[in-house]
């Protein structure tokens, strides 16, 4: 049994293949990485604009009556150059005109007559956006190795950068192990449980932006798991499997992986849940997980150690979202020989307490949680008020 630590730094140091990026339409581009510097191809703003609706004049005038001179709105560029004692009116975000410095807001002005304004208030703000503000031609916007979210959509738009280069996604296998599984859409016969675990993985794997290959359930029966793992492997850069990872009987996953000549580099783990987590490699550079069988472990391992993965497979460094929040009532548990994970809820003022768990197979309990706290090992109890780390969900 080896640490969490020590499960995810080999995750993290095992060779990657060599990811051959491709070119795609920059709106397509959300949960992707990008493999290229974006650089802005001209100045942002490219001139000097008004921050604010107003008038634009000169500072120098500000005290004393103005005459409207002309009206410029967004998009149109400014006919007329400013003279003493006069000024422009002028929308937010529109061309400045030649010989204004400052724009007043409409608020701090008053109309005299028809075509003629006074400024009412003693202190003023330039408002005014300068050219190249935002960043200069030439500057780096978005670096090599981004995950693109909807704010870089934008900057790529505002850049003009609409054919980008993304490295590749990996093709992802999963299946669900165990005599007793049977799909979502049958009723359980006595003995038997739905398939969870499978689907909720695929959801996993969805919200990365990627579509797995999903193959079923595989019954206890090693000729046909060698079989679907082979194929899985066969077809997919990464395969994740759930049950048959521990030391039952039935329990042929560790057995398989052997006979199939991949190099297993951990098979369990000092954590709780999802001990008897299993990751292996082949001489394709393949990766196989072989995860427990009960949800809220392959949850956990699936967002802990496999994310990890398949970020690196696509040249992005994974930070885990964990924060460090107060505990809000006090936690015991009975024993601490590993590090565990406890669904817990947050409350307006960040305050985590824990919510009702009855362990790994209790999946409903994460659909009230809003993360998990980190209890280290020998750690077995929490005050109220206790700094913890959460790794929200």
């Amino acid at each position: 049994m080896i640490s969490f630590e020590e499960a995810l730094n080999i995750i993290s140091e095992v060779v990657l293949p060599i990811n051959n990026p491709e070119p795609i339409s920059f709106i397509s581009g959300l949960q992707r990485v990008i493999a290229e510097d974006v650089v802005f191809d001209m100045d942002m703003p490219p001139f000097d604009k008004a921050a604010m609706d107003g008038y634009a004049c000169r500072m120098e005038d500000i005290f004393g009556d103005l005459a409207v001179i002309e009206m410029i709105p967004a998009g149109k560029f400014p006919e007329k150059e400013i003279y003493k004692g006069q000024c422009a009116k002028i929308m937010t975000g529109a061309p400045m005109p030649k010989g204004a410095d400052c724009v007043i807001m409409i608020e701090h002005t008053e109309e005299i007559s028809n075509n003629t304004i006074k400024f009412l208030n003693e202190n003023t703000k330039i408002n005014i956006t300068l050219r190249s503000a935002d960043a200069k031609r030439g500057d780096l916007v978005i670096p090599k190795g981004t995950l693109i979210k909807p704010q870089h959509i934008a900057v790529l738009a505002t850049a003009g950068k609409t054919e980008i280069l993304v490295n590749r996604q990996p093709s992802i296998g999963i299946f669900s192990t165990g005599d007793e599984l049977i799909e979502p859409h049958i009723k359980p016969a006595p003995s038997q449980i739905r398939n969870s675990n499978a689907y909720q993985l695929i959801s996993q794997v969805k919200s990365l932006g990627i579509e797995p290959n999903y193959y079923g359930i595989a019954k206890d029966q090693p000729d046909l798991l060698s079989k679907m793992i082979s194929k899985s492997i066969e077809e997919n850069e990464i395969t994740i499997l759930t049950g048959g990872v521990s030391m039952g009987d039935y329990d042929y996953v560790p057995s398989i992986f052997n006979k199939l000549g991949l190099q297993t580099l951990f098979d369990s783990i000092a954590i709780q849940p999802g001990r008897p987590s299993t990751f292996a490699i082949n001489g394709s550079g393949k990766f196989c997980f072989g995860l427990p069988g009960n949800p809220v472990s392959s949850f956990i391992q699936f967002e802990l150690l496999i994310k990890p993965l398949i970020f690196r497979l696509m040249g992005h460094v994974f930070i885990n979202d964990t924060l460090n929040l107060r505990m809000g009532a006090d936690f015991d548990r009975k024993k601490s020989e590993k590090l565990s994970l406890f669904p817990v809820k947050m409350n307006s003022i960040g305050e985590v307490f824990p919510v009702e768990y009855h362990g790994s197979a209790h999946i409903n309990a994460l659909t009230g949680s809003d993360g998990f706290i980190f209890i280290p090992k020998g750690v077995t109890h929490l005050n109220k008020g206790d700094f913890v780390h959460v790794r929200q969900i």
